[in-house]
């Protein structure tokens, strides 16, 4: 893998998070965990480069991501779909996802103001973010929008609701 800036990424964010997924990945008391995630974003917020994720409060990979400050976002080629369909169907509580679909653990090394980090991401990806936490909020009912309001009932009529992970990109690492 090598390490680019933000601005040499040649990927439509549109297909890259909603086509052809990533893997939301974390550590937590040395065991790595991921979901397939389809829902995301890329920019700039309070002059950063980010990354945005949501993940919902059932999901057992978001105690990984609250746990620690960083998580990586791994896209794979499309010859790996089916691991990415297993990681969105099998929960990390019922089994290990690693082991399972014989998936390879790296680590990105980065410092930071506030220490330095080793970050798991799979050495499979095409494409890796390495990201650090900046903010996290439940999303709420009452914060949508008159436009907005058809939402909840449609997405959160099980109180199922996504927290809203900001990230700084600190690393961006391409095969």
């Amino acid at each position: 893998m090598k390490q680019i800036k933000a601005e040499e990424l040649n990927e439509n964010p549109f297909k890259l998070i909603d086509k052809d997924w990533m893997l939301i990945t974390a550590e937590k008391e040395g065991r790595t965990n991921m979901m397939t995630a389809s829902w995301g974003g890329l920019g700039i917020l309070w002059g950063k480069e980010v990354a945005t994720v949501y993940i919902r409060k059932s999901r057992f990979t978001k105690g990984f991501v609250d746990d620690g400050q960083t998580f990586s976002l791994c896209v794979l080629d499309e010859g790996y779909r089916n691991q990415l369909a297993y990681c969105g169907q099998i929960s990390g509580r019922d089994e290990d996802k690693v082991k399972a679909t014989g998936l390879t653990v790296e680590h990105a090394a980065i410092s930071t103001k506030e220490g330095d980090f080793s970050v798991p991401y799979f050495s499979q990806s095409r494409l890796v973010l390495i990201c650090k936490k900046l903010y996290a909020q439940e999303m709420k009912a009452e914060c949508f929008t008159e436009c907005g309001k058809d939402i909840p009932s449609s997405m959160y009529s099980d109180n199922d609701w996504h927290t809203i992970y900001v990230a700084q990109i600190e690393q961006i690492l391409v095969k």
